[in-house]
């Protein structure tokens, strides 16, 4: 099964001081967002259009926009920079 892309980045936190993780997929994203600890409502919502999205029933950016509100809500996101 081949990844589905989105761009740009949107870049979070890690388990690792100092480092932070580029998500440029819809495989990534829900696989960060089921390794981090708070899971308020826009995590939810994530993690529903992550599943939508691997089937094809979304497009990735909507998939993209919604990891990134989940990151921000949950204390995860970072700057692109």
């Amino acid at each position: 099964m081949a990844l589905i892309w989105f761009n740009p980045p949107v870049y979070v936190r890690t388990d690792h001081p100092g480092m932070r993780y580029g998500v440029t997929h819809v495989e990534g994203a829900a696989e960060k967002l089921l390794s981090w600890p708070k899971r308020g409502p826009k995590w939810r919502h994530a993690v529903e259009l992550c599943m939508e999205g691997l089937r094809g029933q979304v497009p990735p950016v909507a998939v993209r926009d919604a990891f990134e509100a989940a990151a921000k809500e949950e204390g995860m996101l970072l700057s692109p920079d």
